[in-house]
């Protein structure tokens, strides 16, 4: 596929507002495409350039990229090529690779060689792809239903295929080489998008959410880690999929050692302790992002694992089993010492006073889950309940304006959005420069400015990449957003780098917020 016909598509996608019309529109175009040219098409339509199991990062920013195509503009050479689709994606991949103190060059000699034989339009459109914000409303949920028109696949089923595949490139290649969706299943050392939960506003829902009676877990502030495991070999991935097995060597000790199995996939918190208290999340993170000094750290700051699920054992793959059942195999492999803290109740008192022991140990709160409940990869449903003393949402950073004052100097208003699941588009539900320290705007404008997307002097729009957690007093209805909501009193309670944007809050949990407050106050008014 020539990239200047992937331009045209673009442009097809951008001119119809009518859903039908863009899956027919990518049906189309996938089917004419060879499996390896749909992966990178699927990517680069959706955002995400390379899997994020590769480890690759672009590392192109704003000022890198208007440098590669102010310096290209206007020149014209004797004969332009015919770029394909995989030169541009090659020359990407190149570009990633490219490390050490020459790296800007080489990454912007590699732009300039594609800007220079691109045309406007393909030079717009690749930078575009750049900074993950195609704009063509071609989201995961409707590249899914193209893939299903385009090899005749039942809808579903591609969609289970895609929670296992992890990477809508690689399940589009697998499905264009005649792969069927229902042999896609969980491979050993590919890593899936973690299953996700609910919010519930005490135990006494949590428990009713589940049918009454449910596994109840202590909800421990660390880092979400997927172990691999076959023989004495083992990776770990995080919940963004990024391998840092080079930087937790005691967690890979320690999962040779305490999971007794040929093969597993097991899913777990890694947590540290200091004084019989957990570790400050902050610690955690740099923990798994450290590249240097690591046996150090593992010595001064041990983590330890507290699993929690089990989703793969020798050959058998454990999703489809309930709950209870994959905790009963769990145990069964898994050292006692490594299992997180549980009961099972359905008995309102005993839950609050496991909520309560929970809490005064320093943690979060508690999980509730049903005990029925399938793992659903990358799925947020009503199968799985976090409990919280305080109310806060996952948001993106999509925005920020220039500061005042103190703050002078720094991006440091933030604008806040949750996903709106249908379209793919970040919504925005409030705005707040609240809860971060000096240091830590500071940070976030170098962050900001590395992401910008559209500068409007006073603001920029952003890539949607920067998760933060964020408390607030309430919502309410507002015409301020598209979104037809605002956080009241919204406070960033802490940054969020472990979390991918994907997995931030929805609109629809936003929306159930609010009618959960305006049921409260209307029993408070009888």
């Amino acid at each position: 596929m020539l990239f200047e016909e992937l331009v045209k598509l673009a442009k097809a996608l951008e001119a119809t507002p009518l859903r039908s019309e863009k899956v027919s529109l990518l049906a189309a175009a996938l089917r004419k495409l060879e499996p390896r040219e749909a992966a990178i098409v699927a990517r680069l339509l959706t955002g995400e350039i390379f899997p994020a199991y590769s480890g690759l990062e672009l590392g192109v920013g704003y000022s890198l990229l208007s440098e590669a195509w102010r310096s290209t503009r206007g020149l014209a050479p004797l004969e332009r090529r015919k770029l394909t689709v995989e030169e541009v994606y090659e020359a990407l991949v190149k570009a990633a690779k490219a490390a050490g103190e020459d790296s800007r060059r080489r990454k912007l000699r590699l732009l300039q060689s594609l800007f220079v034989d691109m045309s406007g339009e393909e030079a717009e459109l690749l930078a575009r792809f750049i900074m993950g914000e195609p704009r063509l409303g071609a989201n995961e949920g409707l590249l899914l239903e193209a893939l299903a028109e385009a090899v005749g696949a039942d809808l579903e089923s591609v969609r289970r295929a895609y929670m296992f595949a992890g990477d809508i490139g690689d399940l589009a290649e697998q499905l264009l080489s005649g792969v069927k969706p229902e042999s896609v299943t969980l491979q050993l050392f590919r890593p899936v998008k973690p299953m996700l939960a609910e919010m519930a506003r005490d135990v006494r829902e949590a428990l009713k959410e589940c049918g009454g009676r449910a596994a109840l877990e202590f909800k421990y502030d660390g880092i979400r880690l997927q172990i691999h495991k076959r023989g004495r070999e083992v990776r770990l991935f995080t919940r963004r999929l990024t391998d840092v097995t080079s930087s937790l060597p005691e967690v890979v000790e320690k999962a040779r050692e305490l999971i007794r199995a040929g093969e597993a996939v097991v899913d777990c918190e890694a947590v540290g302790f200091r004084d019989g208290k957990p570790l400050r999340f902050q610690d955690l993170v740099r923990r798994v992002r450290r590249r240097e000094d690591v046996e150090r750290m593992a010595r001064e700051m041990p983590l330890e694992i507290k699993a929690f699920d089990i989703l793969y054992l020798d050959g058998r793959v454990l999703v489809g089993e309930p709950y209870e059942a994959r905790w009963r195999i769990l145990q069964e492999v898994a050292d006692p010492s490594i299992l997180i803290e549980r009961i099972v109740t359905g008995d309102v008192k005993e839950a609050e006073e496991f909520y309560e022991l929970s809490l005064s140990r320093g943690n979060e709160g508690v999980m509730a889950k049903r005990l029925d409940s399938p793992y659903t990869p990358g799925v947020r449903g009503r199968y799985w309940f976090k409990v919280k003393p305080a109310e806060t949402l996952d948001l993106v950073i999509v925005g920020a304006e220039w500061g005042h004052g103190r703050r002078s100097g720094w991006l440091s208003d933030y604008y806040l959005a949750a996903l709106d699941p249908s379209t793919g588009e970040f919504l925005v539900v409030g705005k707040t420069f609240k809860g971060l320290t000096d240091a830590e705007f500071e940070e976030m404008t170098r962050k900001l400015l590395e992401l910008k997307v559209r500068d409007e002097g006073w603001r920029v729009w952003v890539k949607p990449a920067i998760v933060a957690e964020v408390a607030f007093s309430e919502v309410q209805r507002s015409p301020k957003y598209r979104s037809g909501f605002a956080l009241r009193f919204a406070r960033i309670v802490r940054l969020r780098p472990d979390k991918s944007s994907w997995e931030a809050a929805t609109i629809e949990e936003v929306k159930r917020i609010y009618e959960e407050q305006f049921r409260t106050k209307a029993k408070a008014s009888d």
